[in-house]
C-alpha cells in the first residue's frame, strides 16, 4: 500500500477540508437500493451476498481519491493508492461480531477466494480482532441483517478525525417482486460533500442492476 501526502497548499479542496476538519462534521446518507438483479446473479451462480455486497463497495471506493482521504501517522493529510475492506462477520452461538480484513482484488473470483480463506480461518475465535495485524487503508463495511432502516450513523470520537467511509447495510426488504437493500454511508465532511456520497451510492445502484458486467 501506498500513502500519498497532498500538498495542502495546492489543493483545491483546502478551503473547505480545512473548514469541516476545524467543526468536526461528519454525515450519514441512507438509501434504499434495488438488488435484485444482484441478489438473483449471485444466488444463481453460488455466490455469497455479502461478498458480492463488500466487493462492490470496496470497488466503488477505490475509484475515487475522496473516499480514501485519511491521515498518516504523523499526522498528514493524503489519500491510499487503494482500500481494502474491513468488515464484519456475526457468530450466531455467541451473538458478538469480529473484524476481519481481506486482500481486494478486482477480480472478483479472486477477492471471493480471499474472502472464503479469511472467513475459515477466522470464523468463531471469540475475538474482534482475530488477526495479527489490521491495516491502515480499509473501507470500513458492516451488516445489520436483522432489521431495515431509513437512516443509520455511527458516532466515532478518536484523537485524529477519522476520514475513511464507514458503510453499513441492513435487512432486505421485499416489495412484489423485487428486492431492496437499505445501504448506509457515513464520511467525514472534510473528505466528502454530498455529491461524492449520492455518486457512490448511485453508481452501487447502477452495478447492482447490471451485475454481469462486474462479476464476470
Amino acid at each position: 500500500m501506498t500513502f500519498k501526502i497532498i500538498n495542502l497548499a495546492e489543493w483545491e479542496r483546502t478551503e473547505v477540508f480545512n473548514h469541516f476538519l476545524t467543526q468536526q462534521t461528519s454525515f450519514s446518507m441512507t438509501k434504499e437500493i434495488e438488488v435484485t438483479h444482484l441478489y438473483n446473479y449471485l444466488k444463481e451462480n453460488e455466490h455469497s451476498f455479502y461478498s458480492g455486497f463488500i466487493y462492490l463497495v470496496t470497488t466503488i471506493a477505490n475509484q475515487k481519491i475522496n473516499f480514501r482521504l485519511s491521515f498518516n501517522r504523523e499526522g498528514q493529510v493524503g489519500y491510499w493508492d487503494h482500500l481494502l475492506p474491513m468488515y464484519t462477520i456475526f457468530d450466531k452461538k455467541t451473538h458478538q461480531f469480529s473484524t476481519l480484513a481481506t486482500e481486494y482484488s478486482l477480480d472478483f473470483q479472486t477477492f471471493e477466494k480471499n474472502h472464503r480463506t479469511d472467513l475459515a480461518t477466522f470464523s468463531n475465535t471469540g475475538k474482534l480482532f482475530p488477526q495479527a495485524t489490521l491495516p491502515e487503508n480499509v473501507i470500513n463495511i458492516s451488516m445489520i441483517p436483522w432489521t431495515s432502516f431509513t437512516g443509520f450513523n455511527l458516532n466515532i470520537n478518536n484523537d485524529q478525525p477519522y476520514l475513511l467511509p464507514i458503510v453499513t447495510g441492513g435487512k432486505f426488504v421485499f416489495l412484489d417482486d423485487k428486492i431492496f437493500l437499505p445501504i448506509a454511508l457515513q464520511i467525514h465532511h472534510a473528505a466528502c460533500d454530498g455529491f461524492h456520497v449520492a455518486d457512490f451510492l448511485n453508481l452501487f445502484e447502477k452495478m447492482a442492476a447490471n451485475p454481469q458486467n462486474y462479476f464476470e
